[in-house]
């Protein structure tokens, strides 16, 4: 789920950093730069865990900012296929459910991984919104509904980074760098209250 990755990175610290002493100055626009991207093939950084080494410290012509070498482990959030991870549920559709994790919210269980039988009853006042159900058994007490309050154990089934669209429409959703795909059609995974 969390791996170190190790990045070397041209660095150019601005001026306003440099009454900092020169570590701090380097640690404080790394986090400025990193902290909460997506890297595509990385994962999403977390946190810079520390800086190996850094050079440099030279000024460019028509630059008034020193620009360093710098060797670092960032820490990075990207999770394994096969791992069980738990969540909550953010929004549920026709096209399956939406999970956060807290810090990552896109996390898409779609309709072929939820346990079956299954149901989908949308909402009457609102069509786009709805409840899944696991129908367990034959008759209508064995059906168990997947609601906003359950924490939701899932399997990763990828981790995928898709390329930047040049133009999206207006009506589409927002672009995520980085997308998880679960499943739920296992024994024990679904909402903890279920098991």
């Amino acid at each position: 789920m969390f791996y170190l990755s190790k990045i070397e990175h041209k660095l150019t610290l601005p001026p306003s950093l440099l009454a900092l002493p020169i570590g701090e100055a380097i640690h404080t626009e790394l986090e400025r730069l990193f902290l909460d991207k997506v890297i595509a093939n990385l994962g999403l950084c977390v946190s810079v865990y520390d800086i190996v080494s850094m050079e440099g410290g030279s000024i460019f012509p028509g630059d008034g900012a020193p620009t360093y070498l710098v060797v670092f482990n960032l820490i990075m959030f990207r999770p394994f296929p096969g791992e069980i991870i738990t969540g909550k549920l953010v929004s549920s559709d026709a096209d399956g459910l939406r999970l956060s994790i807290g810090f990552f919210d896109d996390i898409y269980i779609p309709t072929h991984h939820m346990p079956n039988p299954n149901r989908y009853e949308p909402e009457n006042s609102n069509k786009n919104k709805g409840t899944w159900f696991w129908d367990y058994g034959e008759d209508i007490d064995s059906s168990f509904s997947i609601n906003y309050t359950d924490e939701i154990k899932f399997q990763v089934q990828s981790v995928s980074y898709p390329p930047i669209p040049v133009e999206q429409p207006k009506e589409s959703k927002p672009f995520a760098p980085m997308l998880v795909s679960g499943s739920l059609d296992q024994d024990g995974l679904g909402p903890v209250s279920w098991w």
